[in-house]
């Protein structure tokens, strides 16, 4: 005789839960990074179009690589944490 599986829907169960708050969680911190990363990148661009800094436009550029790498991370921490359920 086989079991027959339980017919409640996914959102009762306590593991679906954890992962459905982590992949939420994730997707969020996601979506900050990489507008994080954007709006450096559209500060450097400001400041070089009007003719800033060039020390400014470095600060911007080094700023960009290291928040990307953060968005990097976060993304495949994500994906990670997704296919562990």
């Amino acid at each position: 005789m086989t079991k027959v599986r339980s017919t409640l829907p996914l959102w009762r169960n306590d593991d679906v839960k954890i992962v459905y708050w982590r992949v939420n969680m994730t997707t969020g911190i996601s979506i900050i990074a990489v507008l994080a990363v954007a709006c450096v990148l559209m500060l450097g661009l400001w400041n070089m179009m009007r003719g800033g800094s060039a020390n400014k436009s470095q600060m911007f550029m080094r700023w960009r690589v290291m928040l990307q790498f953060i968005a990097i991370i976060i993304l495949m921490g994500g994906l990670w944490l997704s296919q562990r359920a």
